[in-house]
């Protein structure tokens, strides 16, 4: 699966709600997720199952969503990028919306690298 295809379908997956399809099926055992500092679970995350947990406890957190979009990736070489917008509502931290500017890196068809740029509002 080129890095074209791994974006589509991981844009594919997240505008569905279902990121956690996207993890199981798209990252690397060995995938390293990396938070803006000060992320309430850690700037870095590390391992598939670890970072498959962090994703179950902030969905976890969510109240509600009142909408969310997701841009086309755009891909230079082995990495991708995309724009996530998010209106929810934390259990823990009331109403946020989000602006994130996605970075990932594939590797033999598996993301091995995320990094997440951020802005809460």
């Amino acid at each position: 699966m080129s890095t074209q295809k791994v974006a589509n379908r991981l844009v594919e997956l997240m505008r569905k709600g279902d990121g956690m399809t996207a993890i199981s099926e798209l990252y690397a055992d060995t995938i390293v997720s990396k938070e803006m500092p000060g992320y309430p679970g850690g700037e870095l995350t590390s391992g598939k199952e670890a970072v498959t947990q962090k994703n179950v406890e902030w969905f976890n957190n969510v109240q509600e969503f009142h909408g969310s979009t997701i841009s086309e990736p755009q891909v230079a070489g082995n990495h991708f990028t995309c724009t996530m917008d998010f209106d929810v509502t934390f259990k823990d931290r009331g109403r946020q919306q989000m602006t994130e500017v996605c970075v990932y890196e594939v590797n033999e068809n598996k993301i091995v690298n995320e990094q997440f740029f951020y802005n809460m509002g």
